[in-house]
């Protein structure tokens, strides 16, 4: 074979190995994110607490519900954009 094929063959696999390896550690860190997230209610308290603020648990309460609220409508809207397909 020419030179040149082995050329082309070699970035191809380049390309390939680099988009795959790319998707599959995104994949592998949204479901890391997914079962282990990165903020609960005590590192949510301790952070009011350094800002000066007295966390009761009602506003502990408000802000994980909102975070949670959020994530779940990136959720869906990622379910909706997957159905369209």
């Amino acid at each position: 074979m020419d030179t040149w094929i082995w050329i082309i063959i070699v970035i191809v696999a380049l390309i390939g190995g680099v988009a795959l390896g790319f998707f599959l550690a995104r994949k592998y860190m949204m479901d890391y994110l997914e079962k282990n997230p990165p903020i609960n209610e005590d590192m949510l308290r301790m952070m009011m607490m350094q800002m000066g603020q007295k966390p009761s648990q009602k506003k502990i309460n408000q802000m994980m519900t909102m975070m949670n609220k959020q994530t779940d409508s990136k959720d869906a809207k990622k379910r909706a954009k997957e159905t369209k397909k």
